[in-house]
């Protein structure tokens, strides 16, 4: 991994992911093994910040299919990521990690409010920057939250770790056929609606060039292997 193409990166985890295999809630001994994958990245000398979606506790969007009130049930689903958020500092902090929860939505006598500077200032330190709460605002999902953040950051990339080894072009679920990019433009994904992340959060990411690395959080040692420039992802960027 020293020859990492990248100094500073933020990785976006879907709340699902903390499940394990469980059906709901945080598996603390699969948080642990995440842990253990960024502290590998960062002992590289690599500079990281985290968002961690909260699909795994409560996704607002589908409380609003059952009818609640859309910004309400947002609002839920923004605690939801800090309490992933603060579960993921417990696990990285028991490996010695330095780490600092910084919410969009303020809450100070569990973790900071999102501060650019004091984040860089934290980053520059060695510590990992756990940014929970979206953007603090509903209508915007975690996917913007974590392409806004690393705008703000002037982060080299961001690194989407999901269940899924890259971006098809169709779903490898119900399609056996469906054939895996190793780079695909922001247009096309847009173009195609390649489910990549959502729209703005692409858009954000195009207009300020930075790329987006899919791959599977799941296999142990893949996200050392991605930043190393291995590993099995896709990259998405501009004029691929």
């Amino acid at each position: 991994m020293s020859s990492s193409p990248y100094k500073r990166v933020l990785l976006k985890l879907s709340g699902e992911v903390l499940m394990g295999s469980q059906p709901f809630g945080i598996d603390p001994e699969f948080v642990a093994e995440m842990a253990k994958e960024v502290k590998a990245a960062k002992d590289t000398g690599l500079e990281i910040c985290l968002v961690i979606g909260g699909g795994n506790i409560f996704r607002g969007m589908a409380g609003a299919a059952k009818g609640m009130d859309r910004a309400q049930a947002d609002y839920m689903g923004m605690l939801a990521t800090v309490m992933n958020a603060l579960a993921m500092q417990n696990a990285l902090e028991q490996l010695g990690v330095p780490t600092r929860v910084q919410s969009a939505i303020e809450m100070d006598k569990v973790c900071e409010p999102v501060i650019r500077r004091r984040a860089e200032r934290h980053l520059e330190k060695g510590r990992v920057v756990i940014f929970a709460a979206g953007v603090g605002a509903p209508y915007f999902t975690t996917d913007s939250g974590a392409a806004l953040r690393a705008a703000e950051m002037k982060c080299d990339a961001l690194l989407k770790g999901t269940s899924v080894d890259g971006v098809y072009d169709s779903d490898p679920k119900t399609n056996p056929t469906a054939t895996r990019y190793a780079t695909v433009d922001f247009d096309t994904v847009l173009a195609d609606n390649l489910k990549v992340m959502d729209a703005s959060a692409v858009a954000l990411c195009r207009d300020n060039a930075i790329p987006i690395v899919v791959f599977s959080i799941r296999e142990q040692g893949n996200l050392a292997a991605v930043l190393a420039g291995e590993g099995t992802k896709t990259i998405v960027q501009k004029g691929a």
